[in-house]
């Protein structure tokens, strides 16, 4: 005799409000019946608010109201939409984005995706365009190609009035955002992973080149110039930019803006670090029409592991963990909207990027270098 559909809903009822949470297919295998049914019942209970549903999820509506530990639920009760602010065409980003994406799925939240365009100060409108719509929380990435850039962000960013976390940025020391929380990579110790395995492998000369244009190649830089300085077995090292035409934008001096087999040469180096994985990819392209080989000539170490091991050779990376910070930043997140206003100090969150090695490095031969 089929069951009742009123006293079938009881006990889904039951069963969710007993555990928090229940899985659509759980239910069905329990009470015996499809997956569709189970649909529909859940449907009609969110109707009347006994229930809210997830992707594949069923949660209590009662325990969603009440104060809980669970952080999902807690943040549900306060409200079911996320702002995300990233620039537009950023691909390290988007493993990042699926991090956050899973969590925010996984607690019932919704995540609005906004790509801010590569004009100064295009985030500025879409978070406000957002909050208008109802977002509770934000995550955010602004592009900041400069210090001016982000320093005129700092003001309205602390003063939003909701959860915010910032993503793969670093707040100034003494700045209005240094209370501000923030998930982010150790891109000093990405940067000593590079330095120590070339080193490792007998490399003294060192060619760094990196962007222009990120929060991530200005600490990079920073960082480079830092550890090659002081380490004890580097007897030679050089900066540039990545792309030269950049140098444009900026005062830098010669060696700065030079081409980087130029730079090579001039410096005797073995071993390059560059980022990030594109420009690295066309860089090795353009070393192999001069026919210089990587590694037999030329060690390089990539920044960033997008794309880097698709290349020919694949490219040994830095690998940052990019999926890692959007799915903390994600819960610190969830967490900030589960809490009182002001009940816990801000969160710096600094997560260790790791060394993929491939077939780009080995230790230097005795040929003349680049």
């Amino acid at each position: 005799m089929r069951e009742p559909v009123d006293l079938r809903r009881q006990r889904i009822l039951a069963a969710v409000q007993a555990r928090g949470t229940a899985r659509v297919r759980d239910l069905a295998d329990e009470l015996q019946v499809s997956v569709v049914t189970v649909r529909r019942d859940v449907e009609e209970l969110t109707r009347e608010g006994r229930l809210s549903r997830g992707h594949g999820v069923v949660r209590s509506a009662l325990a969603a109201e009440e104060a809980s530990s669970d952080t999902a639920a807690s943040a549900a009760a306060a409200g079911d939409r996320v702002a995300v602010v990233v620039p537009v065409r950023h691909s390290y980003l988007t493993e990042a984005l699926h991090g956050a994406r899973t969590v925010l799925e996984d607690a019932g939240v919704r995540m609005a995706l906004h790509l801010a365009p590569q004009a100064s100060g295009a985030e500025r409108p879409l978070v406000e365009r957002a909050l208008a719509d109802g977002a509770h929380g934000l995550l955010i990435a602004p592009r900041w190609r400069g210090r001016a850039e982000e320093e005129a962000d700092h003001e309205w960013l602390a003063a939003l009035g909701v959860p915010t976390v910032l993503m793969e940025r670093r707040p100034w020391r003494g700045s209005a955002l240094h209370a501000l929380d923030s998930v982010c990579s150790d891109h000093w110790y990405g940067a000593q992973l590079a330095v120590e395995h070339l080193v490792g492998l007998g490399h003294r000369r060192i060619v760094f080149a990196t962007r222009h244009d990120s929060p991530t190649a200005r600490s990079l830089r920073a960082a480079f110039a830092e550890i090659a300085e002081a380490h004890p077995l580097v007897e030679q090292w050089a900066w540039t930019l990545v792309a030269p035409e950049a140098g444009a934008d900026g005062p830098y001096a010669a060696d700065e803006t030079a081409e980087l087999p130029a730079l090579m040469r001039k410096v005797g180096a073995t071993a390059t670090v560059l980022h990030g994985d594109v420009d690295a990819l066309m860089i090795v392209q353009r070393l192999a029409e001069e026919a210089v080989r990587v590694p037999e000539d030329c060690s390089v170490v990539a920044y960033d592991d997008v794309v880097a091991g698709l290349g020919s050779p694949p490219l040994t990376a830095v690998s940052p963990p990019k999926t890692e910070v959007g799915r903390t930043a994600a819960e610190l997140l969830l967490q900030r909207l589960s809490e009182t206003p002001g009940s816990r100090p801000g969160r710096r969150v600094e997560l260790l990027p790791r060394l993929m090695v491939r077939g780009s490095t080995d230790r230097p031969t005795d040929r003349p270098t680049v």
